[in-house]
């Protein structure tokens, strides 16, 4: 009983409340005065204080439906124009809140059903709140009669059964009467502009391709006369095969076929070689498009750091499986192609002496060779002609030289030595497109008497020689013994001067480019030495620490020159900016076992190629510190040319005269 005890006292309350208010609703009106007059605007302490004009003052402002934070220097590239242009047109929408839902139709069995579920369940609360509510005032009425006695309840009796019946009828739920929709065809039409992607034009241009005009008549005549020229061709045939034999006959057969089938091949394949080439060149640019890119545009920054010194930046790697144990014995730019140069594989292991290999790479396509020849004996020595660069001449280890013709498809020299047509008796060291014999060499002191007295003189073993550039008929030999001779084609059987050179044979003599007196020589007794051709003495001598397997001059100064030693380095020296030493020392193979054998400079671009006794050619780019040239000064033009190179070697040898003529 103590929650009905709570509730009675809670409505009691709320009676007397109602009364009290009904009583002082007579007294509102009398106290609205003393109201409005208690009353007191509140200012904020940072509202301004304007004046009446100004708080009179309007101010128009227009709402618009563009978003003030959408942006304005939008710009995007136009193919079409091809330049960035601003766009005109920005999405002003801005989404603040976005759910996905679907929509259906009144009409529909599903709409009309969801409907009528809405109205079941709405009916359905509103008569559980009525049943709560009368339940509660049931409640209320009981608790006092609950007091009174037994034969009053008995009255009552009836009263309680009629109230829980109508609690019952109130419990069950009302079925809501299904409305007729008024308008049956209920359309409504959406519509949705979507944002259109501005235009592109995309267009190409071919190289029309060649046309030729052919215009001819075609009378009675012409066609008569070809057909009298087929016949006479068929009766000579005829002719032919009357007077040859049975087996001479099945053989022109097969000969014929033969040669058919080789002319079809051969048609085939010469269509597609130049394709093929191309599309090969063009795969190689895409594999190796990095070292291409470092071989035209890399220089390396560092050279501003170092102090007379520089490095060699490795590019490309040349190499061949068939000439993969054959070293590399020559090396050759070509004149004309300068992306072309040639290389000869041979042995410089007398012991092992086998077959040779010609091979002609192209900067163009590092992964196989152009040109490909193979012969019997060793290549020790090769030079391409000037004039003629399709010409390369070859020395063979035994004693023969060959001429390749590049124009001629068939792998075999165009012209070749014998034993008839004067070949040589030892290794052809080296060679240049001259065929005349110019000296026989023979060695100092070195007289041996034969059976019946005779004195013979013993023939020396020439390993390199090298032309003058201006004077066309003086020359230098190096010899196995260290000698070197100046020599004349004029007077072949005396030599002009003799240099007692090196300890070891003579590996290279090379001539300065620029400067008419100057030569170089190196040795394999890790020597290096710079003369002047009038002077006996060397004027500058390097030591290396190893066996030196070849020098070169470079093509752009007078004082530059590499040189390759068997330990696997390569050294650039440049005379202007040190005498003393070499301004790169470089490792330029894989292995320490790897001998480098030649060097060559490349005529145009900053770069050398290096060959070794395992068949591998190595491209290597010089950095700027390697080819410095002549700094501009104010007010003053950088002087070049053959002159000023000239005379920038002829300054460092005359340092090194005087001296000489001091001590």
């Amino acid at each position: 009983m103590p929650p009905k005890q709570l509730r009675r006292q809670s409505i009691s309350v709320g009676r007397g409340t109602r009364k009290k208010d009904e009583d002082s609703g007579t007294d509102v009106g009398e106290g609205t005065d003393e109201w409005s007059q208690s009353k007191a605007t509140v200012r904020p302490p940072d509202q301004l204080e304007l004046t009446d004009a100004e708080l009179k003052e309007e101010f128009t402002r227009i709402l618009t439906a563009n978003n003030p934070h959408a942006p304005q220097n939008i710009v995007r590239y136009s193919f079409k124009e091809g330049t960035y242009k601003l766009i005109g047109f920005v999405n002003q929408l801005a989404v603040h809140f976005s759910q996905v839902g679907n929509l259906i139709p009144k009409d529909s069995d599903e709409g009309r059903r969801q409907h009528y579920r809405d109205e079941l369940t709405a009916g359905s609360q509103e008569s559980a709140k009525v049943v709560r509510s009368d339940a509660e005032m049931l409640e209320e009425e009981e608790e006092p009669k609950e007091a009174e006695t037994e034969a009053g309840s008995q009255t009552d009796m009836p009263t309680a059964e009629a109230a829980e019946k109508v609690a019952e009828e109130l419990m069950t739920p009302m079925q809501p009467k299904e409305r007729k929709l008024t308008n049956q065809f209920n359309f409504s039409e959406r519509a949705s502009q979507t944002f259109n992607n501005p235009l592109r034009d995309r267009e190409c241009q071919m190289e029309p391709p060649p046309r030729t005009n052919f215009s001819a008549t075609a009378n009675q005549w012409e066609i008569y006369d070809a057909y009298m020229e087929e016949l006479e061709k068929q009766e000579k045939t005829k002719e032919k095969e009357k007077t040859k034999t049975p087996v001479a006959k099945k053989m022109g057969k097969m000969a014929m076929r033969k040669l058919t089938s080789m002319e079809s091949q051969s048609d085939d394949i010469t269509k597609v070689t130049q394709a093929a080439k191309i599309v090969e060149r063009m795969v190689n640019q895409n594999t190796y498009d990095d070292v291409a890119q470092d071989f035209k545009y890399y220089e390396d920054a560092a050279d501003e750091y170092r102090d007379q010194e520089g490095t060699l930046l490795p590019l490309w790697k040349f190499q061949n499986d068939k000439a993969k144990r054959l070293a590399v014995t020559a090396l050759c730019w070509n004149p004309k192609y300068k992306d072309l140069f040639a290389v000869g594989h041979g042995s410089y292991d007398f012991m092992k002496q086998s077959r040779g290999m010609l091979l002609l790479y192209s900067l163009k396509n590092p992964s196989f060779p152009e040109y490909v020849f193979s012969s019997e004996s060793g290549i020790m020595c090769l030079d391409i002609h000037v004039d003629h660069p399709y010409l390369v001449v070859v020395g063979h280890y035994d004693g023969n030289v060959a001429i390749y013709n590049l124009k001629k498809p068939h792998s075999q020299p165009s012209f070749r030595s014998s034993a008839k047509s004067g070949k040589h008796t030892d290794p052809v060291w080296q060679s240049e497109l001259v065929h005349t014999d110019v000296i026989k060499l023979k060695v100092e002191g070195s007289t041996t008497e034969g059976l019946e007295g005779l004195q013979l003189h013993t023939v020396g073993c020439g390993t390199a020689f090298d032309f003058h550039k201006e004077i066309d008929y003086m020359f230098l030999v190096g010899t196995e013994e260290g000698k070197i001779y100046k020599c004349s084609k004029s007077y072949s059987s005396q030599f002009l001067d003799t240099y007692d050179a090196h300890n070891m044979a003579v590996d290279t003599v090379s001539w300065n480019p620029y400067h008419t007196k100057v030569f170089m020589s190196c040795s394999s007794d890790w020597t290096v030495k710079i003369w002047d051709h009038t002077i006996k003495t060397p004027m500058f001598i390097y030591d290396l620490n190893s066996a030196v397997g070849d020098v070169a001059w470079a093509p752009y100064s007078s004082t530059v020159f590499a040189a390759v030693t068997t330990d696997g380095k390569a050294h650039v020296f440049d005379l202007a900016i040190n005498k003393y030493e070499a301004i790169c020392n470089q490792p330029v193979v894989a292995k320490k076992k790897n001998k480098i054998t030649h060097v060559q400079f490349n005529p145009i671009y900053p770069i050398i190629i290096v060959g070794d006794d395992r068949g591998h050619i190595t491209c290597l780019k010089l950095s700027p510190n390697l080819r410095k040239m002549p700094k501009e000064k104010k007010g003053q033009e950088v002087q070049k040319g053959p002159a000023v190179e000239i005379a920038k070697l002829d300054k460092l040898l005359n340092l090194v005269r005087e001296v000489k003529t001091k001590t």
